[in-house]
């Protein structure tokens, strides 16, 4: 693709990730730099056109950061020959319609996740835009966090040994809304609107366990409504129709068994806000968002059950720190790179729309699994 710069039409800039994540961290980060850096050492630009439903909200945006391009019609930013790829980080309940006009229009498409509602969908989705010739992504955030790349790193090396399993815990305390505000939109309680933690977290956890991992064959899972009364953003109770919490079971090539608990319902003991221990023949792993620490299996102590005692073994500190060894940039930013060379030289980018139907795959099936009350078999997904 030639040129030295890429319109980039950024529709749900006025939502917090697409504000915070996708446009300060990520697209105008990457202006401020000088653009996105080519093999051959040049440079390509972005030039964002902010989209969104709130005429006031887009101008103070783009007022704030010295923007001049904004619309709230987003079918005349489709029809901008100038803007060569679509974001969408909107609601999952009208993604894909948005999707859909752009693939139409002949747009590169990079989106938030879930794709969209089904995996049906999601699967169209991938097939028109296959068909169309357009290239596709999805945001794999979690990939590029701190944390998981030092375990990355961990397992690449061998470090493990063979891998037994994964225990992950995510979650926090979200405020109902009544006495102090909620943390999350009140969306997010309501399945009529796409809510639920089942169809936001099980998309990261697919392409996190099938990436570091391998392949997930099957889920167990219960998914459940533990606060059945919330507030809104103007102080009115409303129904949680939607789970706020759910305890799932994965498995994995090679025997791996994953359990993976998400919960809005958990007050926090732990070292950050989401955390992985891996445990191999060779040794285990703790990662977080941003830490990760190792124990070796001739490093590992050698624990005695004894109830009747109180414990003074030191197990936290008996740990290793992994270091970074490379400065690690913002996940979302890094991504967007990886996008950008996709479109313009063609470089590698496995996270398509594929992908985004895997993760849409694995929440349809948590929930199926949840009701049914049975484990759900997954088969290769292929379009």
């Amino acid at each position: 693709m030639a040129g030295t710069s890429l319109g980039v039409i950024m529709n749900g800039v006025t939502g917090r990730m697409g504000y915070r994540q996708h446009l300060i961290r990520s697209v105008l980060a990457i202006r401020e730099q000088g653009g996105v850096e080519l093999a051959d050492g040049s440079r390509i630009q972005l030039e964002p056109l902010l989209v969104g439903r709130n005429e006031t909200k887009l101008q103070e945006i783009a007022d704030r950061h010295g923007l001049t391009r904004w619309t709230t019609d987003v079918d005349a930013a489709l029809a901008d020959p100038d803007m060569q790829i679509y974001f969408d980080a909107q609601l999952t309940s009208v993604r894909e319609a948005s999707i859909v006009k752009a693939i139409e229009a002949g747009k590169h498409i990079y989106t938030e996740k879930p794709i969209s509602e089904s995996v049906d969908a999601a699967l169209d989705l991938a097939r028109r835009a296959r068909e169309a010739g357009v290239k596709n992504g999805v945001v794999h955030d979690k990939l590029f966090l701190p944390g998981l790349v030092k375990l990355r790193r961990l397992i690449d090396s061998g470090f493990f040994g063979r891998i037994l399993s994964v225990r992950g815990e995510f979650g926090y305390w979200v405020f109902e809304g009544d006495w102090q505000s909620a943390q999350r939109p009140s969306w997010n309680y309501r399945k009529e609107d796409g809510g639920g933690i089942v169809s936001d977290m099980f998309c990261h956890w697919d392409y996190v366990l099938s990436n570091l991992f391998g392949s997930i064959n099957a889920v167990t899972a219960k998914a459940v409504t533990h606060i059945p009364q919330r507030w809104d953003e103007q102080g009115k109770p409303y129904d949680a129709t939607a789970d706020d919490a759910a305890y799932g079971i994965f498995e994995i090539d090679g025997g791996i068994i994953a359990q993976l608990n998400s919960s809005w319902c958990v007050r926090v003991h732990r070292d950050e806000l989401v955390e992985f221990q891996v445990d191999g023949t060779e040794g285990s792993a703790v990662a977080g968002l941003h830490g990760c620490v190792a124990q070796h299996r001739g490093a590992t102590p050698k624990p005695v059950w004894n109830p009747d005692l109180v414990e003074t073994e030191p197990f936290r500190s008996q740990w290793q720190d992994v270091p970074a060894n490379a400065e690690i940039d913002n996940g979302f930013k890094a991504q967007w790179e990886l996008f950008v060379r996709h479109v313009v030289e063609d470089a590698e980018h496995p996270y398509d729309f594929l992908a985004g139907a895997r993760g849409v795959r694995l929440a349809e099936a948590g929930l199926t699994s949840s009701v049914e009350g049975r484990r759900i078999e997954l088969p290769e997904l292929t379009l």
